[in-house]
């Protein structure tokens, strides 16, 4: 184990690393760490929860506050590309307090929100941009940001941009940087047309590759369970979700998610979900109540599709459960990558119908995976499910009654709860202003007839619109 400090990493990104309880440089740090951060270009191979946010998130911030420049609008220094919102979120979290201790300003760019606070922060002045391919190239077009003052480009799970169908994309913004400028490329593989991109943009690099033994994950336990039947993989399902400790549900399709999420709330389990069709404030959301301590009205269960296969990364998540075993393996490691983080002991549970044994058996083995398929026992279960969550009684469902306007009956009486309909008409109140013969400005509807104004309807809401 290497420190920090003997990797050459500046004193004030160290402690602020220290702070949080990081001493240690993991594998893929000490490794790719001398030579990021003395200038070269890097292509570093390593799997999720290797370590690779703050080995591209050290040199970036570093060699940033070392050059000097000065932060001028719509003209970033630093670039790191990712392909999903919620990766770019999680990674400018982890660069934002080093960025601080050196005094940079980082913001996010990606769809799904509105652009305008994107456009104040670059306009104000940005030194590190953490964006998705297609919202940043929208913003170039608009002439928003430029990338002509970029000296460090990061692109982190270069394989899922191409898997995702973003390599076009990445190539432009790539050819906008200055081509003297410092580029760190990491991903999982260089299939896909990775390594075509890394002989294109990297000079000269250096090839860092972190095998599989050097990963810090601690104890991941694989366990795959067959169910005879839908019925039974339902109460499976749910007894997995009751644990005491925080728990992540993939499925392969939003729908099922969001049904799955709903079904264990109402069974006492509370949960979220996280797919696609979540705007990104109930992206946050749920991921922020996932993150929570229950005691603070958080949840322990996360149900997801496979768009928090990479970029979630949450603390003490003791088991994943693949409810829909996903269709290739490297979805799959991705998936269970999510528990056994950092040193910390993981169960990782696939679930099996009977038809679908076959094609698990080739999933595990293609992920070179050893677990027996085993047949569902109480025993099976208590093992992974030893304590069980206190039953949530989910809350009533709110009731949403239409209460009709109040209405002032002929004559001016107030209208009762014994006053026909037909006999409740608007009549104008005092003060109100009127046309001629007392009709009310803007229009009323009488005996079934409708006058209006030149301006009916609009009044002051009809203003500011």
């Amino acid at each position: 184990m290497s420190s920090f400090l003997e990797l050459g990493v500046p004193a004030d990104l160290a402690a602020v690393l220290a702070e949080s309880g990081k001493t240690e440089a993991f594998a893929i740090q000490r490794d790719t760490l001398p030579d990021s951060l003395a200038g070269r270009d890097l292509l570093g191979r390593g799997r999720t929860g290797s370590g690779k946010t703050i080995a591209f998130a050290l040199p970036l911030v570093a060699r940033l506050a070392a050059s000097g420049g000065s932060r001028r609008s719509g003209l970033p220094r630093g670039l790191v590309l990712a392909p999903t919102r919620e990766l770019a979120t999680q990674i400018a979290a982890t660069v934002a307090p080093l960025a601080a201790a050196a005094g940079l300003k980082v913001t996010t760019v990606f769809g799904g929100v509105s652009q305008r606070p994107q456009e104040q922060a670059l306009r104000g002045g940005v030194d590190i941009v953490v964006a998705c391919p297609g919202r940043l190239e929208d913003l170039m077009k608009q002439q928003v940001v430029r990338l002509s003052a970029i000296e460090v480009t990061v692109l982190d799970e270069a394989d899922h941009m191409a898997d995702l169908g973003f390599l076009p994309g990445v190539t432009r913004i790539l050819n906008a940087t200055p081509a003297g400028g410092q580029r760190l490329l990491f991903s999982a593989t260089l299939d896909r047309g990775i390594d075509t991109l890394a002989r294109r943009f990297l000079v000269n690099p250096v090839s860092h590759e972190v095998d599989e033994a050097s990963v810090p994950v601690g104890e991941m336990t694989h366990r795959v369970l067959v169910v005879d039947s839908t019925e039974n993989k339902t109460t499976l399902v749910r007894d997995l979700a009751s644990g005491t400790g925080r728990r992540i549900l993939f499925t392969r399709t939003k729908h099922q998610a969001k049904k799955l999420a709903k079904q264990l709330t109402a069974a006492g389990i509370p949960a979220v979900d996280l797919h696609g069709n979540l705007s990104q404030n109930a992206r946050e959301r749920n991921l922020g109540a996932f993150s929570s301590d229950p005691a603070d009205g958080g949840v322990r269960v996360l149900v997801a599709t496979d768009v928090a296969a990479r970029g979630v990364h949450v603390d003490n998540v003791d088991l994943v459960v693949h409810v829909d075993p996903p269709m290739e393996h490297k979805a799959y490691l991705h998936r269970s990558g999510r528990t056994a983080r950092a040193g910390a002991a993981g169960t990782v549970v696939t679930v099996v119908l009977p038809e679908q044994r076959r094609d698990v058996k080739d999933l595990l083995r293609k992920a070179a995976i050893s677990a027996p398929l085993e047949d569902v026992t109480t025993a099976a279960v208590t093992e992974l499910v030893p304590e069980r969550a206190p039953h949530v009684r989910p809350a009533p469902p709110v009731q949403q009654q239409r209460q009709a306007p109040k209405q002032r009956p002929a004559g001016g009486e107030k209208a009762s709860a014994s006053t026909p309909p037909s006999r409740r008409r608007r009549r104008p109140r005092s003060g109100q202003g009127s046309g001629q013969g007392g009709q009310p400005a803007g229009g009323s509807r009488q005996g079934g007839q409708q006058r209006s104004g030149g301006q009916g309807g609009r009044g002051r809401g009809g203003q500011g619109r």
